[in-house]
């Protein structure tokens, strides 16, 4: 039929198979091709059934979100699940791998479904901020009801076989797609079943129909933790219009809902981000071919906080772990609170009863630095100061075996200094977890003057098989993330000195997105470890260290920028705070004045993506949309704003380079000047994402 989409005839059976490589998306010549196919064997009369199915490793997976924002090219999708839904022969669909998106919504279309055990089903639109725009809003709930429809539509998350199976979703688990539905087709046509068309059956609606609080419920539920989205709140409205709009008039709104949504910033944001996460494994200045090492045992080196969650993390990939303290208290300690965050998870319902149990089991704790002898990685998460980590290092050389990965979990740190105290530098380079990092996706892998190319890949490959986003960056003082974050709590002092008080400069950063403001964040961290730093470095920052001298350390004490009550770890604004700002001030005599919520927001995000500037320049990231991903996965950057480099676009850094030169004279801080490349930018009407193409190019 074409080259994409091929027919063979088992007597009365046709099996139409889409072959695109590499997840048989649904480019044009692919729509043409499954159109063209069932169209000519619909009147075919040696044809009395049709099974639609797909070659390599998946059944359909999506759209080409590389058609998106393009002239479309017919035919549409809508139009060839119509071809599919009237053809008067049975059409199965045979899925294998994944059937996602505008690939479930194709399978939706036929009149009956067959998938493999391990087939995964979904509609994951609503993570690119769109919604399925094909008739799978409408066609899913009246598959599998409205409750699990809806949730499926606004989490975006597939279900497996069996659940597909027990909700009606297919209508049997088979061996092999191609075999197993052609065995179905058989079974129909033996049966004389009538074609289930599923915009003709409301019979799984009628008792959310009867009590619409079923249906309000269940998509509240999943609406749960879209603060901010847009597209779960499309998504739900597109879902009730099952029980009362006809479903010619719904697939004609769910499309109009669609474009609206494409057209918008946060749309595009979460696509930017969606590419961006793929680009950052794209590894610069490594010679093709350069292939992993093996990695089949990991050691850890500390079980505190950070060594414990990363531990987790290993664990929960089924890759065996010797996590290594120096004694058995320590040890005990740090084991007792894996199991107990394991635990936690299972009563809650997050992981299998018997996880806990499975995992531990994975995890060998031991004392003594010896232990890493088996190890293909070896992660030391030590305490974050340079005498101890070059200590550990130089131990290790003497106990690590010839050709392991050794990496270090610092966050700020020189790793090029840590490898200079061994003979093994071009083993050494940085893994920045993020905490907790059984739960933060970033991992910033951080590649030194001398590591070796095969090292580097082997990192971003095993963070990769833990399920960690890795972003490769190069040695400076708090590498990308906490860089950028470092020019943002300058500025956040600044503002309580100038007038500003820790509630409205916290209200501000979540209001624009971000999970919690500096000085919530600073109180959960605990302020006695910056206080502590300071004192070492001899560096003074007058509200800070008067609240610790005060004892108000944070959470940990009830009080640090707010007051906490017992139990709670909701921030109060405290007025012995605002009196504290106060004083501090008059005793440097600083004058206080208004500052307006827009100087606020302007301050918390111009700065770093000035720094992000420097950044580039530097080359200690590679893309703009690498910083993207660090701060959308190490920080909580909101995804429907798409990173900071992505929202300069947005605004504009022409603006952003106007501003940052007017707060620079207006605070006397030459460090808010605009760097040379924004500047630069900013003059030539350029945009990161031009520079990024430019770089790109010149490759």
């Amino acid at each position: 039929m074409s080259e994409v989409v091929k027919v063979e005839r088992h007597d009365v059976v046709a099996i139409v198979t889409i072959d695109s490589p590499p997840v048989n998306a649904l480019s044009a010549a692919v729509r043409g091709g499954i159109s063209g196919a069932i169209k000519s064997l619909g009147s075919d009369p040696q044809v009395q059934a049709i099974v639609l199915t797909c070659a390599g490793r998946t059944f359909i997976a999506g759209a080409d979100i590389t058609e998106f924002g393009k002239p479309p090219k017919p035919p549409g999708l809508g139009e060839v699940i119509s071809d599919i839904e009237n053809c008067p022969k049975p059409v199965i669909a045979a899925i294998h791998g994944t059937a996602l998106g505008g690939g479930l919504e194709v399978a939706l279309g036929c009149h009956f479904r067959v998938a493999t055990k391990d087939a995964k089903l979904g509609l994951p639109e609503v993570k690119l901020g769109l919604l399925p725009g094909a008739g799978g809003t409408q066609r899913l709930p009246r598959a599998v009801g409205p409750e699990l429809g809806v949730k499926m539509v606004i989490t975006g998350d597939p279900i497996g076989a069996a659940e597909a199976l027990k909700n009606g979703l297919i209508e049997e688990i088979v061996e092999g797609p191609a075999s197993g539905g052609e065995a179905f087709a058989r079974k129909v046509l033996a049966e004389k079943r009538p074609l289930r068309k599923l915009r003709d059956d409301d019979s799984k609606l009628a008792a959310a129909k009867a009590d619409r609080s079923i249906f309000t419920n269940a998509a509240a539920a999943a609406n749960k933790r879209n603060r901010g989205l847009d597209a779960p709140l499309a998504c739900a409205e597109a879902v009730s219009w099952v029980f009362d709009v006809p479903f010619d008039e719904a697939l004609k709104r769910e499309r109009e809902s669609f474009m609206k949504l494409v057209a918008g910033d946060q749309s595009k944001a979460q696509r930017h981000a969606f590419f961006a996460e793929r680009e950052a494994t794209k590894i610069d200045g490594v010679p093709e071919g350069t292939k992993a090492r093996k990695v089949e045992r990991v050691a850890i080196i500390g079980a505190g906080t950070m060594g414990g969650g990363i531990a987790m993390s290993f664990a929960n990939a089924g890759i065996p772990v010797t996590l290594i303290e120096t004694g058995e208290e320590q040890l005990k300690r740090g084991l007792g609170i894996i199991q107990k965050n394991y635990e936690a998870t299972a009563a809650r319902g997050g992981i299998p009863a018997d996880a806990p149990a499975k995992r531990m089991a994975l995890i060998n704790g031991v004392v003594g630095l010896e232990n890493v002898k088996d190890a293909d990685l070896v992660i030391e998460a030590v305490f974050e100061t340079m005498a101890v980590k070059k200590e550990v290092f130089g131990k290790l050389e003497q106990f690590a075996k010839p050709g392991a990965v050794l990496a270090s979990n610092t966050s700020y740190l020189n790793i090029n200094e840590i490898a200079a105290t061994t003979s093994r530098a071009s083993d050494i380079l940085g893994m920045h977890f993020f905490s907790p990092a059984n739960v933060m996706k970033l991992c910033e892998i951080v590649r030194a003057e001398k590591t070796a190319p095969d090292a580097l890949v082997t990192a971003v490959s095993i963070a990769k098989r833990i399920a960690k986003v890795p972003a490769v960056v190069g040695v400076c003082d708090g590498f990308v993330g906490n860089r950028m974050l470092a020019a943002r709590s300058k500025q956040s002092e600044k503002l309580l000195f100038e007038g500003a008080l820790p509630q409205q400069v916290d209200a501000v950063v979540t209001r624009f997105g971000l999970p919690m403001g500096p000085f919530a964040m600073g109180d959960l961290a605990g302020l006695d470890i910056g206080w502590r730093s300071r004192k070492d470095r001899g560096i003074k920052s007058e509200i800070a260290d008067a609240l610790c001298e005060a004892g108000r350390f944070g959470q940990k004490t009830g009080k640090g920028y707010y007051k906490y009550e017992a139990g709670s770890r909701a921030p109060l604004p405290d007025p012995e705070v605002e009196k504290l700002i106060e004083e501090t001030c008059a005793r440097l005599g600083l004058k206080r004045r208004e500052v307006s919520d827009e100087e606020i927001l302007e301050r918390m995000t111009y700065p770093m993506i000035n720094e992000g500037a420097r950044i580039l320049e530097e080359k200690i990231a590679a893309r703009p949309s690498d910083i993207d991903v660090i701060w959308l996965y190490g920080y909580g950057w909101p995804v429907y704003r798409g990173g900071p480099m992505f929202y300069a676009d947005q605004v504009g850094l022409k603006h952003i380079a106007e501003r940052l030169s007017f707060y620079a004279q207006q605070t006397n801080d030459p460090s808010l000047e605009p760097a040379p490349l924004l500047k630069r930018l900013a003059e030539q009407g350029e945009t990161f994402a031009s520079y990024a193409k430019g770089a790109a190019k010149a490759a």
